[in-house]
């Protein structure tokens, strides 16, 4: 019999349209349930949408529809933008279903014959928006009593209503976290909810009797059940409590609960002991993670600072859109939405990384080996270590997903399209293909290999990349055939298959034309080019290098160089990298006058400080002084100099270029360096001459 796995987002609230931040969580959810599903695991991922209250009600009257009339709508938005996002869940609940009903009025009359549930008057301050009571000292602590999640003035409110005893049950809850401390992650949410406990626990208001919209009291029909049990509830009520136990009894406890920080004290104090009070089990975690904001400031559907996911998807490419969702942010830490960040993203990972590591591969096969791909050879040192790092892959990725750490497991993916990029420089296959049959069928081979396994353990984070790479290694069946497990076998690409190469997977995105030609940015990098000369030559995010022909331009990663050398660095200056130049270009279209290269000023620069830019694993934030003034330079050399191994030394920079913001930072400026197939080394000058000299 196979292991189940029960896994939820929060249902979501069916006020209006979603947006990205939603499609954070869900997204999650929607990695983790494949991942699970390839290991083995019966899933079950449940979504859903909660569509009750006042703001609801509200909101339908202000349109002329009935409440269910006005959630339908909604709720039918909600579902096209799963479809649209390939988000396959197994149960979508609303809390408009008859079941769902059903459930919450048993629930509230268990707890009301237990002794759990009393009546009496109650008066506070309300959100209608966030559908929160405040106490006078927390109402008056806000300016002008305004919610500070959603602008709105608070509502004084006065009714007779019942409440649940949240505060019998405090210290049965803090010695449940305290005994299970994977019960509430990450570390950080669980220090936060037992503080809050332990400054004591209120009994709950969990009715309402100035709104109509929502489901009755069992014994008062005067009352309606306030969202608290109403809402929270779905997770039980999916699973059929208490009218199907065998099926609850399969799916109980949930595996994992994913929200987001702010609605943690519900799910990891209120529903906890709402459970506790049923004698039901506790759920085995409550993940909590940050927000996906917007300006420094969380997204928001009643402040109207929200991003449509569905037009990014068009816009993008879905794989392009779940890519960034899930690799820009650490799991559980708050995070900014640019579209300028998912530009520099997908160029970096997808088209500069990934994709060119699939273009190159398959040029190459094609090109030495009729496209077919090779019987392996002898195997040297520096074959069996990429084939080691290859092997290593799916259980680095399982250990970071098994803690939820997607971003992490995308970066431990990411790491071996890094390596196969730098192996291709460094067993230079255009060589081998001279004098080196054997070695250039391992190579060949191997990086085959390397591409199949990478197809394998993308499948849970993206949709079409992972068969599109499969189709053109030309394996015979369908990778739904391979287990996950596969993924760290060796040797299932067959030699003489036939690969093909088709399109670019991740065609490079140049910003100004992400943004209509409206970002400054734009004109920033046609000027850039227009001062290198770079007519003529290829995107490596679209085309792959030749090899032998590489110059000593650094890709911002630092893994592949090219004959395009000047075009690469100036190409990945347009998404946020540093540029490393010094290239001999035989190349006749490459040459450049006198007068162009005048336009760009060099200039001698001191680093003052150094500092990795956090979030980056590969960039480095330099604070120089060119002796009048002191600038910023933001420099991808973070996996070839310590920070502190720069500060006091004199570089040469590109002085006049116009400022660029990387990952969020500021650069006036762009170091130069130079770099063969294993070192990268920063210009400096062999004796010390004035901050801010000019180099000619």
């Amino acid at each position: 019999m196979r292991k189940t796995y029960y896994i939820t987002t929060p249902i979501y609230y069916a006020s209006g349209d979603l947006h990205i931040g939603h499609s954070y969580t869900t997204l999650a959810a929607d990695a983790i349930s494949r991942y699970k599903r390839l290991r083995g695991y019966e899933v079950f991922f449940l979504t859903g949408t909660d569509e009750h209250g006042l703001k609801i009600q509200r909101k339908a009257e202000s349109v002329g529809l009935e409440p269910k009339e006005f959630v339908d709508g909604i709720v039918a938005k909600i579902k096209d933008l799963w479809r649209v996002l390939d988000v396959r869940y197994d149960g979508f609940i609303r809390t408009t279903d008859d079941e769902h009903k059903r459930t919450v009025q048993w629930v509230f009359k268990q707890l009301y014959d237990n002794g759990d549930i009393y009546k009496r008057n109650y008066e506070s301050w309300y959100c209608v928006g966030c559908e929160s009571f405040y106490t006078e000292t927390q109402a008056r602590s806000f300016p002008e009593m305004v919610c500070p999640d959603h602008g709105k003035p608070l509502e004084r409110v006065k009714e007779e209503s019942y409440f649940f005893r949240l505060s019998k049950y405090a210290d049965r809850l803090l010695r449940h976290i305290e005994e299970n401390p994977d019960f509430i992650q990450p570390v950080s949410r669980r220090n936060e909810v037992v503080q809050f406990v332990k400054m004591g626990l209120e009994d709950l208001c969990i009715s309402r009797t100035t709104f109509r919209w929502g489901i009755p009291v069992p014994f008062d029909p005067g009352s309606v059940v306030y969202v608290w049990i109403d809402a929270l509830t779905n997770y039980i009520s999916a699973m059929g409590y208490p009218f199907d136990m065998e099926r609850f009894e399969k799916w109980w406890p949930a595996d994992v609960h994913l929200i987001g920080k702010e609605i943690l004290r519900f799910h990891a104090v209120i529903w906890p002991i709402l459970l506790m009070a049923l004698d039901l089990p506790l759920p085995k975690q409550v993940f909590a993670h940050g927000w996906l904001n917007l300006g420094g400031k969380k997204m928001s559907k009643t402040m109207g600072n929200v991003v449509d996911p569905i037009e990014l998807s068009r816009k993008y490419s879905l794989d392009a859109v779940r890519y960034f969702v899930l690799r820009e942010v650490p799991f559980g830490a708050d995070g900014d939405y640019t579209e300028e960040a998912l530009v520099a993203r997908i160029n970096s990972d997808l088209a500069n990384d990934l994709g060119n590591l699939v273009y190159r591969t398959l040029t190459m096969v094609r090109r030495f080996t009729e496209s077919r791909v090779p019987e392996p050879g002898r195997e040297e040192p520096v074959d069996k270590e990429f084939k080691d790092r290859c092997l290593a892959l799916k259980q680095a990725v399982e250990e970071e997903m098994d803690r939820l750490r997607l971003s992490s497991a995308l970066e431990r993916v990411m790491d071996v399209v890094g390596k196969a990029n730098k192996y291709i420089d460094e067993v230079s296959p255009w060589d081998l293909a001279k004098n080196d049959a054997s070695r250039l069928g391992t190579a060949l081979y191997y990086l085959c290999e390397g591409l199949r396994i990478t197809a394998s353990v993308l499948r849970p984070f993206l949709v079409n990349t992972p068969s599109l790479i499969w189709s053109a290694l030309g394996m015979p069946e369908s990778m739904d055939n391979y287990s996950w497990d596969s993924a760290g076998d060796w040797g299932i690409v067959r030699p003489g298959q036939v690969t093909r190469r088709g399109k670019p997977l991740f065609p490079r995105i140049e910003f100004e034309d992400a943004t209509d030609g409206s970002d400054a940015e734009s004109a920033e990098v046609s000027a850039k080019r227009k001062a290198a000369g770079e007519a003529g030559t290829e995107a490596v995010g679209s085309q792959a290098g030749r090899g032998k022909e590489r110059g000593l331009a650094e890709r911002a990663g630092g893994q592949t160089g090219t004959k395009e050398a000047v075009a690469v660095a100036q190409d990945k200056l347009s998404q946020g990298a540093d540029m490393q130049v010094g290239a001999s270009q035989k190349d006749e279209a490459n040459v450049i006058t006198i007068d162009q290269f005048r336009q760009v000023e060099l200039r001698v620069a001191q680093v003052l400080s150094a500092e990795k830019v956090q979030g980056a694993d590969k960039l480095l934030r330099l604070k120089v002084s060119l002796g009048d003034e002191e600038r910023q330079i933001v420099a991808g050399i973070a996996q070839h100099y310590d920070p502190q191994e720069l500060v006091g030394k004199q570089i040469v920079i590109a002085y006049n270029l116009k400022p660029a913001v990387i990952r969020g930072v500021e650069s006036k400026g762009m170091l130069l360096a130079s770099k063969d197939d294993e070192t990268l080394a920063v210009l400096t000058v062999d004796r010390k001459v004035k901050n801010g000299s000019p180099v000619s």
